[in-house]
């Protein structure tokens, strides 16, 4: 499935690209007065090969979840089984990315691949609760999120003593993400938005960053759930030490993830994957998300083009990562809380942009002087 999904990644669509340019220099506003809207406009027409691109609607958030075993040398002040309690939360709707979601109309599916503690028995309201084995409904419903149970192993090993994952095991997690970008495109989704719980999971993604980009651990780690001076200089050194055990190889991105990574980075990157080769776009969240990006980058460089950043999140290594991307997010308000909130916050600017292609009036059409 790996092999054929990156098979099937292809640069973008220049003649689209160039549709998409000319059309902008033709419709009824000053050339470039959209910024940054202009340029990812262009983007996703050569994302789908047309001009315009498809409207990103309806929009559905994929949120991976995972624990991970170097919880245990303390990187964490929260206890491990929030994991699976906040996935009866997002369930029940009373998240933050659920309200976000409600907000924009989005659907949200919750994906247990890798939590280490049991999940709560009887979510309310009742989501439609599906095995690793069972259809994705003909129709997202904004109103009802639902959980995918497509656990690979109850949460990763420490990567302070040894490997995170297999190779098998984090090929499996990556598999899981390309069939869960597949469900959701044929279900009717027109942008995928990444999300992710896993207390721990900015170790990792730390640590997945300094070795696809080759910054030093220090500049790759943040605070996470926000922890203390000396928690944060002991998190820095958790990675640092990662990196000098596995001595990860960033030209091999499936030995990096099961290094150094958690499950829902793999899965994650397979999301990536699984879009850019339906040429959909994907909306990034936060630091998880960009860690994620990097390796699906490092499978198949032309996944970049799907790729959208939502916002810069907090986390230091977030900016690290979107500068190696060369990916610029849509919004900045000092968020980080994940769930996929910065990505739903910036998914009406995505909107916006491919809207205008699709609707404002040009020049001749509206009658309008031009200078």
């Amino acid at each position: 499935m790996l092999e054929t999904t990156i098979a099937a990644i292809r640069p973008a669509d220049e003649t689209a690209m160039a549709a998409a340019r000319e059309l902008h220099g033709r419709l009824t506003k000053p050339a470039g007065s959209l910024g940054a809207l202009e340029d990812l406009s262009v983007r996703l027409a050569g994302l789908a090969g047309a001009c315009p691109p498809p409207l990103p609607e309806p929009a559905a958030v994929a949120i991976f979840a995972g624990d991970h075993g170097v919880h245990a040398q303390g990187v964490s002040p929260w206890p491990q089984e929030v994991t699976a309690q906040m996935i009866g939360n997002f369930l029940a709707g009373g998240a933050v990315v659920n309200a976000f979601a409600r907000q924009a109309g989005a659907s949200v599916t919750v994906v247990d691949v890798g939590v280490a503690t049991p999940l709560p028995a009887a979510p309310v309201p009742d989501p439609a609760v599906l095995d690793a084995a069972a259809p994705v409904p003909a129709v997202l419903d904004p109103a009802a999120p639902r959980l995918v149970v497509a656990s690979v192993r109850r949460g990763t090993r420490d990567l302070a003593v040894t490997a995170a994952l297999t190779r098998d095991e984090a090929l499996a997690a990556v598999q899981t993400g390309i069939r869960i970008a597949d469900e959701l495109i044929d279900a009717g989704a027109r942008i995928l938005l990444t999300g992710d719980m896993g207390i721990g999971n900015t170790t990792p993604a730390a640590a997945l960053i300094a070795a696809f980009t080759g910054v030093d651990a220090l500049d790759a780690t943040g605070r996470g759930t926000g922890v203390d001076d000396p928690t944060y200089a002991h998190k820095v050194g958790v990675v640092r030490a990662a990196l000098a055990r596995h001595a990860p190889d960033p030209t091999d991105p499936l030995g990096v993830l099961a290094a150094v990574g958690g499950l829902e980075h793999a899965a994650l990157a397979g999301l990536i994957l699984g879009a850019a080769a339906r040429r959909t776009p994907v909306l990034l969240d936060g630091v998880i998300a960009v860690s994620a990006a990097l390796a699906a980058a490092a499978f198949a460089p032309d996944a970049v083009g799907a790729m959208v950043a939502g916002h810069r999140s907090a986390e230091p290594g977030a900016t690290v990562a979107l500068r190696h991307l060369g990916l610029e997010p849509l919004v900045d308000l000092g968020l980080r809380l994940g769930e996929g909130t910065g990505a739903l916050l910036a998914l009406p600017v995505v909107t916006g942009a491919v809207r205008v292609l699709h609707e404002v009036a040009t020049f001749d059409s509206a009658g309008v002087a031009e200078k």
